[in-house]
């Protein structure tokens, strides 16, 4: 199968810290890797409602949810690039990631068999100097890769808070360079031993 990155936004700014990071370490990658780069604030979800004990799930066919979940079920690699919004992730990435859950119920997706396997990442920008401010964030996205079956390449952390500031972390733009490069280990809860 060929390789299909899908970013997706999370930041309510345009060209923000984390997009911008993002697109740096997207640059490394081979140019006959597809990306595509879908802004949950160009693109936003509703609500997720829990159906689950009240009736069957069904497939959007229109609109940003089935945009969405076309995109998710097309993709080897889905990078989820959110800020750190008190440290986890973006309202707009949470409820993307709630809407796993009705996926996971849809009859006829086999939604989590079809993740399985495929790669899970996460960009961040944070203003803050320790970096484990974000290990909420980072337990986030490795649990759900985790739950999923996926691989997870970890998170890419770079710091910035005023528009632009990211650019002047030469750390993160270093590891910016091979952060796609990485070896992606399947994901395991922490109580899980190897």
């Amino acid at each position: 199968m060929t390789r299909r990155f899908l970013f997706v936004l999370g930041s309510s700014r345009t060209e923000s810290n984390t997009e911008m990071l993002a697109r740096r370490a997207a640059e490394q990658l081979p140019a006959d890797v597809e990306q595509q780069w879908l802004s949950l604030a160009e693109h936003p979800l509703p609500d997720f409602v829990d159906l689950r004990h009240d009736s069957d799930h069904t497939r959007p066919t229109e609109g940003n949810v089935a945009l969405l979940l076309d995109a998710t079920l097309a993709a080897t690699d889905i990078v989820i690039a959110s800020p750190l919004y008190w440290y986890s992730v973006s309202a707009p990435v949470k409820r993307y990631l709630d809407h796993w859950s009705g996926w996971l119920r849809t009859p006829g997706l086999d939604f989590k068999a079809t993740l399985a396997g495929r790669t899970l990442w996460g960009v961040t920008a944070l203003a803050h100097e320790e970096e484990e401010v974000a290990d909420p964030l980072v337990g986030t996205l490795g649990n759900s890769a985790a739950y999923m079956g996926m691989r997870f390449g970890g998170v890419l952390l770079g710091n910035g808070s005023k528009p632009g500031d990211v650019l002047k972390d030469t750390a993160a733009l270093t590891r910016a360079k091979t952060f796609f490069a990485r070896q992606t280990p399947l994901a395991r809860f922490p109580y899980e031993t190897e």
